[in-house]
């Protein structure tokens, strides 16, 4: 099992930046990948940013350039820097894990640990 709790939420103005926040209950270097995805009221969850187990990165088209995932193996914890934020940006964001080899980590069926998410809000 592992526990993830996330932080860093909070409301913004247009082109503010945030930082979220994700700490694991176990080593998130022994994590096959790890990622954020959102959800918008009345949408489908998305994913925003992957970081896999050989360090490789990807991102959301809509995020790419303003967003940057990382992580603190020391610190047990992710976190998701968020730039020139837009109103579009607006959705509650989630932490999620998988320990296990073989995945894509590319769709939220992928990974099996999810934390319980913070809002971020951004207004014009």
């Amino acid at each position: 099992q592992v526990q993830l709790v996330e932080s860093g939420g909070g409301s913004v103005q247009v082109g503010g930046s945030l930082r979220l926040s994700c700490a694991a209950s176990r080593y998130t270097a022994d994590m096959y990948c790890m990622g954020w995805f959102r959800q918008a009221p009345g949408k489908e969850r998305e994913g925003v940013a992957v970081i896999d187990f050989d360090g490789s990165l990807s991102y959301a088209d809509p995020v790419k350039g303003r967003f940057t995932i990382s992580q603190d193996v020391a610190k047990n914890t992710l976190y998701l820097q968020m730039n020139t934020l837009k109103p579009d940006d607006t959705a509650m964001y989630y932490c999620a894990a998988q320990s296990g080899a073989g995945y894509d980590c590319y769709l939220d069926s992928d990974f099996t640990y999810w934390g319980q998410g913070t809002q971020v809000t951004v207004s014009p």
